[in-house]
C-alpha cells in the first residue's frame, strides 16, 4: 500500500499463524469513509505474556515492532496532522495542543504535530523526573506496564482552552482515552478534543460510551483514524493464548537456547561496537517528554542534515541495509535521523535504511512467514526505570533467513548510555550485524525558569566523560561529571603557584602542578606499600560499602569527589558487585575548597537519579574541610544527603567509614597514574561557564606508567579473603555510637597555632594529605607521630627527595602531617635545590 506520496509499506507477513491457531481474526471495518488503506495493510498478530490481554495488534507503520522505512512511518503520522489541521480549521488549530502516548505512540504523536503545523507537542512517559511535578496521570489498563506521567515544563502548556489531540497506536476499548481526558478536563475543561489513532478498533459498544461519555462532559469528541475494524475474539482466547506461549517458550528452553538463538559471528566482524558523535545541538529536547515547541522543531530540522553526514562518515563503506534502532519512548529523534540518513542515501548510492525501536513489551517470537514477530532480542533496562529492572526487547531486527542488517545505529539518550547499555543491548545486536554504532542524545534538563513556550536560552547539560576516551578506567567503572581540558596549558611549577597563593592572586583549583613522575626508588615504594596494605584496604573497602548498603540505600548511586575519592568508588563498586551482583552508578564529580562543588553535576544527578540514593564518597578525611565545604554546598540542593562516606576518617568526621586508622592508602602516594590519568579538577571563570561542569585534563601520555587498574585488580584480589572479618566489624559498627568527635580539627587548630601558620588550611593532617603536600605544594616540614613505621616509608622518601626536614612528636591523632609555611620566599631552596619556605 501507499501511505504519502509514493512511501510504499511493505508487506512482512501474510498474518495467519495466530489465526489459524487460535481462531482470532482481523475484520475491516465498512462505511468509514477515509478512503484510507485496508486493515490487513496496517497491522499483524502476535501473542504476549501479558494476564490482561493474549494478542498484540503489531503495526507495519508504527516503526516499534518492525523496522519500517522511515519515510512510511513519518507519512503515516504527518498525513494524520494534515487531516487533524483540515478538521480544526487554522484558527482552532494555532491553538491545538498534542498530547502522545508512552511509550508506543511517542514518535506517532511527535509525526501528528508536525502535520498540524504549529502546535506544541507533550506525550506521557513512564520516567519520573526529579523536580518536575507531574500536571496529569492516567493509567493504561491493557497496557504491559500501565502507569503514565504527564511532566511539562511549563505548566500552563496543558491549561489553555483550545482544542487537545491526543494520539495513540491504536484504540481497542478507548479506556485509556476516557481515563485521559477525565483527568485533564478535571483540571481545565476544554471545549473540543480530537483522538487520533492509526486504527480504530473499538467495537459498537465502546463508540457509544465514548459519545456519551463526551455528552457527559459537555466537550465535542472528534476521531481520526487510518483504518478501522474489530479483533474478533474467540471465547477463552485468553488462556488459549497463555497456553501457546508458554508451550512455545518451554520447547525453546528445552533445546537449551532462547526462541532467537544468537548466529556465529561471521569472521573478520568486529565483535563491538562505536560511538558516534551527532554534535546534537543545545537547547534542542531529546523529545516530548517536558514539551518539544514548533521552535525546537525548527532547529532540529536545520540540523538533521550535519547529523545524517556525520552518521554516513561513521558508517564508512556505504552498507546496502541499515536500521536504526530507537529506544522506548524515544522513537521521534531516532525516526528522524533514520528518515534524513535514507534521504541522503537516495540523494548519492542506493541504501536501504529501516527504522524500529525497542519496547517494554514481551511478545512471544516464532519464525514462520505467517507471524508478525519473526525473531526478538532480550536484554536488561539500562536506563534505571522507575519500575525497577527487568528485560526489554527488540523485534524482527535480525533474520534467520541471513537477509539481516549490515549496520544497526542504536540511539538512546544519555539517561540509558550506562554500563547496561554496552553489556545488554550493544551486546545482543552485535552477533547479529556487520557494525553497530551507539548515537546519544543528550537527556533534556527541565528548567522551570524558562517557560516552555518560549525560545530555548540554555542547552542541556553535558554527559559523563567515560574511558578509554577520559581515563584509562573502563567505562563502566565511571563516569567524570567534568568537561576535558586536556588541550589547555594548565600546568604551572610549584613555587610559581604556591607564591600566588599564597599572595591572594590565584586559587588552587586555577592551574595545575606539573605531574610528579616518580622515580625507580619511589614506584618501587609505591608497590611495596600497595603489597603490605591491600588486604588492608579491601577489609575497610568491605566496611564501609556494607554499612552505606545497611543505612544508606540498597541501590546506592556512588558519587565520589575527583580524583581522591574515585579509585575508592571504583573499589565500593566492585565490591557491591562481588558480594552483592550489584551494578552500581559510579560518577566522579568536583569540589573545591572555598568554591564549593560543582552545581552543574548536582543537577545533573537530580536530573538522572534520586537525590536520595546518591552517596559521596572521598578516599579520606584530613581535618574535615571538604566534609564541610559538602554540607555547605548541598544547603542549596534539596534531597541530597550531605554525610560523605570516607575509606578512612582519622580526623573523626564522619559516621560512615572503613576504618578511622590513619593508614598508608597507597593511591595517595601518586598522582594521575593511579587515577585513571585524570588531573585535579580546574575551575577558572575563563574556561568554566556558568553552564558548565568543572574542567579536568586527561594525561594520555602517560599511559605508560598508569597502575589505575591495577591499583583496584590488586585490591579486589583480596574481597574474598577478608569477608568474613568485614561481616563482624559492619556488625559491630552497626551497633556502635559513630557521632563524629572532630578530634582531628582541634588538633590541626593547635598545631597551627603552635608553629606559628595562623591558618588551618596550610596544616594537611594525614598520610594522604602529606603526601598531597610533598606531591604539589611547597612543604616546611613534615610532623610524624613518634615510633611510626613502614606507613611513612613513602613520606620520608619524598621529604628526602624535596629536602624538607621530618620532626618525630608526640600527642598525634594522624601518623603525619603537612606544614606549608605562610612565609614562602622563592629565593629559599632546600638540599635538592628546590624552594622551601623562610622562617
Amino acid at each position: 500500500m501507499t501511505a504519502k506520496k509514493g512511501k510504499t509499506i511493505e508487506a512482512v507477513w501474510s498474518g495467519t499463524w495466530v489465526a489459524d491457531r487460535l481462531g482470532v481474526s482481523l475484520e475491516d471495518g465498512t462505511g468509514t469513509g477515509t478512503g484510507g488503506p485496508a486493515l490487513e495493510e496496517l497491522l499483524g498478530l502476535a501473542l504476549r505474556r501479558n494476564p490482561k490481554r493474549a494478542h498484540l495488534l503489531v503495526s507495519r507503520v508504527l516503526g516499534k515492532h518492525v523496522p519500517q522505512s522511515p519515510a512510511a512511518v513519518y507519512a503515516a503520522g504527518y498525513g494524520l496532522g494534515e487531516r487533524v489541521r483540515e478538521l480544526l480549521g487554522d484558527e482552532e488549530a494555532a491553538s491545538a495542543v498534542v498530547l502522545g502516548y508512552a511509550e508506543t505512540a511517542t514518535g506517532l504523536g511527535h509525526c501528528v504535530a508536525d502535520g498540524l503545523g504549529s502546535a506544541p507537542y507533550l506525550h506521557s512517559t513512564r520516567r519520573p523526573v526529579h523536580g518536575v511535578e507531574a500536571a496529569g496521570g492516567f493509567e493504561e489498563a491493557h497496557s504491559h506496564a500501565t502507569s503514565h506521567l504527564l511532566l511539562p515544563e511549563d505548566p500552563k502548556l496543558l491549561a489553555g482552552s483550545g482544542p487537545l489531540v491526543l494520539v495513540d497506536d491504536e484504540f481497542s476499548t478507548g479506556n485509556t482515552v476516557l481515563n485521559t481526558i477525565a483527568d485533564l478536563h478535571a483540571r481545565h475543561p476544554r471545549g473540543h478534543y480530537v483522538v487520533v489513532a492509526l486504527v480504530d478498533m473499538r467495537s459498537p459498544a465502546d463508540r457509544d460510551r465514548l459519545v456519551a461519555f463526551a455528552e457527559g462532559l459537555g466537550a465535542r469528541v472528534d476521531l481520526i483514524a487510518l483504518a478501522s475494524g474489530t479483533v474478533s475474539l474467540p471465547e477463552g482466547v485468553l488462556a488459549k493464548g497463555q497456553a501457546l506461549v508458554e508451550q512455545y517458550e518451554a520447547a525453546a528452553a528445552s533445546r537449551g537456547s532462547a526462541p532467537d538463538p544468537a548466529p556465529q559471528r561471521p569472521e573478520g566482524l568486529n565483535p563491538g561496537w562505536t560511538r558516534v558523535d551527532l554534535d546534537w545541538p543545545a537547547g534542542i529536547p531529546d523529545g516530548g517528554r517536558h514539551g518539544f515547541t514548533p521552535a525546537h522543531r525548527a532547529a532540529l530540522e536545520a540540523a538533521l542534515p550535519d547529523m545524517a553526514a556525520r552518521l554516513t562518515a561513521a558508517l564508512g563503506d556505504r552498507p546496502t541495509r541499515v536500521l536504526v534502532l530507537g529506544n522506548e519512548e524515544l522513537m521521534y529523534a531516532p525516526l528522524r535521523l533514520a528518515q534524513a540518513l535514507e534521504a541522503s542515501g537516495a540523494a548519492s548510492a542506493p541504501v536501504e535504511v529501516r527504522f524500529s525501536t525497542t519496547t517494554r513489551s514481551p511478545v512471544l517470537a516464532v519464525d514462520d512467514p505467517g507471524y508478525a514477530i519473526r525473531t526478538r532480542l532480550v536484554f536488561p533496562a539500562h536506563d534505571a526505570p522507575a519500575d525497577g529492572p527487568g528485560d526489554r526487547y527488540a523485534y524482527n531486527v535480525h533474520s534467520t533467513a541471513g537477509a539481516g542488517f549490515d549496520a544497526v545505529v542504536a540511539v538512546v539518550d544519555s539517561a540509558g548510555d550506562t554500563a547496561e547499555l554496552r553489556t545488554g543491548l550493544l551486546a545482543a545486536l552485535a552477533p547479529h550485524t556487520g557494525r553497530v554504532l551507539l548515537a546519544v542524545i543528550p537527556s533534556y534538563v527541565p528548567d522551570r525558569q524558562e517557560p516552555i513556550m518560549t525560545e530555548p536560552q540554555h542547552g542541556p547539560l553535558g554527559e559523563p566523560l567515560r574511558g578509554p576516551a577520559f581515563s584509562s578506567y573502563a567505562a563502566e567503572d565511571v563516569g567524570w561529571l567534568l568537561q576535558d581540558l586536556s588541550d589547555v596549558e594548565l600546568e604551572a611549577p610549584t613555587e610559581e603557584r604556591e607564591e600566588a597563593i599564597q599572595a591572594g592572586g590565584a586559587h588552587y583549583a586555577e592551574s595545575l602542578p606539573v605531574e610528579f613522575q616518580p622515580s625507580p626508588e619511589y614506584q618501587q615504594l609505591y608497590q611495596s606499600a600497595l603489597t603490605a596494605s591491600a588486604a588492608r584496604m579491601a577489609r575497610a573497602v568491605g566496611t564501609v560499602t556494607e554499612t552505606v548498603l545497611a543505612e544508606r540505600s540498597p541501590s546506592p548511586v556512588l558519587v565520589s569527589l575527583a580524583r581522591a575519592g574515585t579509585p575508592v568508588g571504583v573499589l565500593m563498586r566492585r565490591w557491591a558487585q562481588a558480594r552483592h551482583g550489584l551494578d552500581l552508578p559510579h560518577y566522579a564529580v568536583s569540589i573545591v575548597r572555598g568554591r564549593g562543588i560543582d552545581a552543574n553535576a548536582l543537577r545533573w544527578l537530580a536530573a538522572h537519579h534520586d537525590p536520595a540514593d546518591v552517596v559521596f564518597v572521598d578516599g579520606w578525611t584530613g581535618k574535615g574541610a571538604i566534609t564541610r565545604e559538602l554540607r555547605e554546598a548541598l544547603g542549596e540542593f534539596e534531597g541530597f544527603n550531605p554525610e560523605i562516606v570516607v575509606l578512612a576518617d582519622p580526623g573523626s568526621c564522619v559516621e560512615t567509614y572503613g576504618t578511622r586508622e590513619d593508614f598508608l592508602i597507597p593511591s595517595a602516594c601518586l598522582n594521575s597514574t593511579v587515577s585513571g590519568l585524570v588531573s585535579r579538577t580546574v575551575l577558572r571563570s575563563d574556561l568554566v561557564g556558568p553552564a558548565d561542569f568543572h574542567g579536568a585534563k586527561f594525561y594520555r601520555e602517560l599511559a605508560g606508567a598508569d597502575v589505575s587498574v591495577a591499583f583496584v585488580d590488586t585490591v579486589s584480589a583480596h574481597f574474598e579473603e577478608v569477608a568474613e572479618a568485614v561481616d563482624a566489624e559492619v556488625k559491630e559498627l552497626l551497633a556502635a555510637d559513630r557521632t563524629p568527635t572532630w578530634v582531628g580539627w582541634r588538633a590541626v587548630e593547635r598545631i597551627s597555632e603552635e608553629y606559628g601558620i595562623h591558618d588551618v588550611n596550610l596544616v594537611k593532617p594525614g598520610v594522604g594529605e602529606t603526601t598531597r603536600v610533598l606531591l604539589r605544594r611547597v612543604p616546611w616540614k613534615i610532623l610524624a607521630q613518634r615510633g611510626a613505621g613502614a606507613d611513612l616509608d613513602h613520606v620520608r622518601l619524598l621529604a628526602e627527595q624535596r629536602g624538607v626536614p621530618v620532626e618525630e612528636v608526640d600527642g598525634l591523632p594522624y601518623t603525619c602531617v603537612g606544614l606549608i609555611h605562610p612565609r614562602f620566599t622563592r629565593g629559599a631552596t632546600g638540599a635538592d635545590g628546590k624552594a622551601v619556605a623562610a622562617k
